[in-house]
Parts: C-alpha cells; sequence; structure tokens
C-alpha cells in the first residue's frame, strides 16, 4: 500500500479504526470520514504513529443525503488518487428513527451512504485505476428480504429486521456495482466480518441495547473482524475478483435474496431517485 490512498468510513472505532491503521502501516495515506471531532483526532494520532503520510479526516453526517455529498466531493477534489474506497460505517437501532431527508435512518446510513459516496467518488477511482471499492456486509442478511414498497420500514418495524435488511443491501448493491465496474479496473466486493465486540450497538436503544453488551462478551476482537477488510483493500489474490461476499478472507456464498439480480436492479433504481440522481 506504499503511496496508496485509502478513502474510509467508520475508522474511527472498532474493525474500522484497526483497518485503517493496519493499511496505514502497510504504507497508505488514510483520508477517512467522521461525525465526532474527538474520536476523529484520536484515530489521526494513531495513523499518525504508523507512518509520515498525510493522513487527513472529513466531518460529515453519512446518514443525510446532502452531508455525505458535499463530503464525498470534498474528497473527490483534494485527493490526488484514490486506490481503495472503504465503506465501513454503520449502526442499528432498536426503535425507528427518520433522517432529515425521511429516510429510515438504519437505511440511509448502512445503504444510502455506500451509495452515495461510493457515486462521489467514482470518477476518481477509476482515473485510479486498478483501485477496490469494499464494503462491509453481513451474515445478518440471511433471511431478510426487501419489500420495495416499504424500503422505509414503516411497517412493522423491527431493528434486526432494518439492520438485515440494510445488509442484504450492501450485498445487492456490491453485486450491482461490480456489473458496471466491469472493464474499468475498479473492484467492488463486500464482507462479512464475523460478530465483533466493538462501539457497534451502542446507540441501538431499547432492548437490542440491552442484549448487545451481553453478546458482545462472547464476540471477536476487532483485530479479527478488520482482517477480511484489510485483505480486500491490499491482497494481490483478489486484485481481480469483483462481486463477491467474503468471510474470513474467503469467498463465500451469501443468501439466494443476496444474489437476486432483479432485486439488485430495482435497489439501484430505487436509490438513485433517493439520492436525487434521476427525476
Amino acid at each position: 500500500m506504499q503511496g496508496k490512498v485509502a478513502v474510509m468510513t467508520g475508522a474511527t472505532s472498532g474493525i474500522g479504526e484497526v483497518a485503517a491503521e493496519r493499511l496505514a502501516e502497510a504504507g497508505a495515506t488514510i483520508l477517512f470520514v467522521a461525525r465526532d471531532q474527538r474520536r476523529a483526532e484520536a484515530t489521526l494520532a494513531r495513523l499518525a504513529a504508523k507512518n509520515r503520510a498525510p493522513h487527513r479526516f472529513f466531518r460529515a453526517d453519512l446518514s443525510n443525503l446532502a452531508e455525505t455529498k458535499r463530503v464525498g466531493a470534498a474528497i473527490a477534489a483534494e485527493a490526488p488518487r484514490i486506490d481503495v474506497l472503504v465503506n465501513n460505517a454503520g449502526a442499528m437501532f432498536s426503535s425507528r428513527r427518520e433522517t432529515a431527508d425521511g429516510l429510515e435512518m438504519t437505511f440511509a446510513l448502512n445503504h444510502m451512504s455506500y451509495f452515495v459516496l461510493t457515486a462521489a467518488l467514482l470518477e476518481k477511482l477509476k482515473a485510479s485505476a486498478p483501485a477496490r471499492i469494499v464494503s462491509t456486509a453481513s451474515a445478518a442478511h440471511q433471511g431478510a428480504r426487501l419489500d420495495f414498497d416499504d424500503l422505509q420500514n414503516k411497517r412493522n418495524y423491527s431493528g434486526m429486521r432494518a439492520y438485515g435488511r440494510s445488509k442484504l443491501c450492501n450485498i445487492l448493491f456490491t453485486r450491482a456495482l461490480a456489473r458496471r465496474l466491469q472493464g474499468t479496473g475498479v473492484t467492488a466486493n463486500c464482507l462479512h466480518p464475523g460478530f465483533v465486540a466493538t462501539r457497534f450497538g451502542d446507540e441501538a436503544g431499547g432492548a437490542v441495547g440491552l442484549l448487545i453488551p451481553l453478546a458482545k462478551l462472547f464476540g471477536r476482537r476487532p483485530e479479527k473482524g478488520a482482517e477480511t477488510i484489510v485483505y480486500l483493500a491490499s491482497s494481490p489474490d483478489v486484485a481481480s475478483e469483483s462481486g463477491f461476499y467474503y468471510f474470513e478472507c474467503r469467498k463465500t456464498t451469501p443468501s439466494a435474496a443476496a444474489q437476486d439480480d432483479e432485486a439488485a436492479r430495482q435497489l439501484w433504481t430505487a436509490s438513485e431517485k433517493l439520492a436525487g440522481f434521476v427525476s
């Protein structure tokens, strides 16, 4: 990763922070998006200890479409090149919340931020090819189905269901994106990091917020969960692989719903409209 630039979300804690440090140790310059100034500065300090590259953070709320577009444009304008984009920001909420855009919060943060930020950086990634897009999905997609009449989870909301659907979106997005990137030199893959004991779920609230701390007692360490992110971002073994889902650095088959090309197409079309890319 010497001389390469990696853009990351969700890099101020957990597996994202570990992955950022590992990529910096390998020589990369890390540009990351963060909402919390204090945590971002702490991450910057840790990255500076890994190498002397001009690491930088960009402040934005990725649940907000305008903010995500703004920060994407800023990064695209300022980055000399982008070799890797790691979409890793995510959360789960026990009760239904809506963003300023009227989107359900889990869908907005876990899927739309991936979609909109990737779109903003795509031309710079293509110009820097060979380049890679890595998105953190989850085995929580198993059993999930998308309801295109209720993408915002207004009916019978469940935090776990909304999260599972958002992770299904990540895999379908990766599948559709990889097809669109054929011949560009840019690859797109996603991964399940395993259940990791991190800050994830700390703001979930409700019953989910009570159960997650107990589950974390049995979770894997962030260092283990970050391995597949680093692998997909840097390993020569996957330089030409695109459109796949990985677990523990191995290609893995996702659910049947996650292999549904028609659902991937519908999700892409719906996401374009929600993002305001088409009327």
